[in-house]
Order: structure tokens, then C-alpha cells, then sequence
């Protein structure tokens, strides 16, 4: 299967942009060839759903709410009660979910073709995203592997933190060449790159 054409088109312009003249404060890409599924428990399953997407993916998560983990290409986390976002750069991700997860725990939507995925990275990523999302982006209030759901103005983001300084942002690809010009004006301030 070809990969989906980039929303983002003429307004992806690699190399260095913005205030660079100090260094480069964050690094934008767009992050592709992944499946991302979104997973939803029905209320009493939880904790049968959880233990299926870790058979599935390798991955544990604990039953509470935002908590998620990364590892490599892949990663999970909640972001509402019972609803995860299941991430992995492998196009059986569905297939292997779906061997794991019956009717009788919940439901499971291929999302990869409706989401762009950017990662902001850098020393100033904090400080950027803290522009454009009224969250605490703090390792201490948005810890490592966590998730949020969230708005700029009219546009929905899932957010995981992946490490210390790097963020991936699930954005509809319908509004993904919008907010990525956004996310250009919030970091021209500390200068950007884009890879």
C-alpha cells in the first residue's frame, strides 16, 4: 500500500527558519509511515483492554487516565477514560490488534489515514507548544509517555510526550497544513528547523 500523500505540501520547507541566529530552539517533522489506531474499552473492560493492546503491542499501561507509554516507533496512550491512541511504524498494528481485542471489550478505528502526525522537538519545545495549548507541559504535570487531548482554537490535537524534549502531535489532516504554519509562527521566536 503507497503511503498517503503529506497534507502538508509547498508548506513543508526543510532547513533552518525563524530566530536561528541564537541556535535552533525546536525541530519540527512530520512523522510517517505509522498506523495509528484508536482503541476504546467498553466501561467494564478496561482492564481486559489493557492487557490485550499490551499482548498486541508489547506495550503495558497502567489504568489511569493520560498515562501511555513509547518505545521506539511505537507507543500508546490514553487520552479520556477508556480511549487510547495504539501507535506503531508497522502496517499490521490493526491486524494484530484485532486478533486480541473481541466485540466484548470495545471498539477499534484505523485512524492513519485521517491523522497527521508532528513531532516538536528541542530545548524550547515546552515553551512553544505552551503557546498555541492552554496545558502544563512540564515533565513534572505531563510526564514522559502521557497524553493529552486538547484544542488550539477549532482544531483537536492528541498530544503524547515521548521524551524530555520531544512531543508528537496527532492533528486531522484535513486542518494539518493549517496548524503546521501555526506551529511555524509559534516557533519562529527561537527559530525552528524542519527535517
Amino acid at each position: 500500500m503507497a503511503e498517503p500523500q503529506s497534507p502538508l505540501g509547498a508548506n513543508f520547507v526543510p532547513g533552518n527558519h525563524g530566530n536561528a541566529a541564537a541556535g535552533i530552539g525546536v525541530t519540527l517533522r512530520e512523522r510517517k509511515g505509522l498506523s495509528v489506531i484508536q482503541v476504546t474499552a467498553w466501561r467494564d473492560a478496561i482492564p481486559a483492554m489493557l492487557t490485550a493492546i499490551g499482548s498486541a503491542t508489547g506495550l503495558a499501561l497502567q489504568n489511569k487516565p493520560g498515562l501511555g507509554r513509547v518505545a521506539g516507533e511505537k507507543s500508546v496512550f490514553g487520552f479520556a477514560p477508556g480511549r487510547y491512541f495504539v501507535v506503531s511504524a508497522t502496517p499490521d498494528l490493526e491486524t494484530r490488534l484485532r486478533s486480541v481485542i473481541s466485540p466484548e471489550l470495545g471498539t477499534i478505528i484505523d485512524l492513519t489515514h485521517g491523522r497527521t502526525v508532528i513531532r516538536v522537538s528541542g530545548p524550547r519545545s515546552e515553551w512553544v507548544l505552551s503557546k498555541l495549548f492552554a496545558i502544563d507541559f512540564s515533565e513534572h504535570a505531563f510526564p514522559i509517555g502521557s497524553g493529552r487531548a486538547t484544542l488550539h482554537h477549532d482544531i483537536h490535537a492528541n498530544i503524547q510526550r515521548i521524551d524530555d524534549e520531544s512531543f508528537d502531535l496527532y492533528v486531522f489532516r484535513t486542518f494539518a497544513r493549517s496548524f503546521w504554519l501555526t506551529l511555524g509562527h509559534a516557533a519562529e521566536e527561537v527559530g525552528y528547523r524542519v527535517e
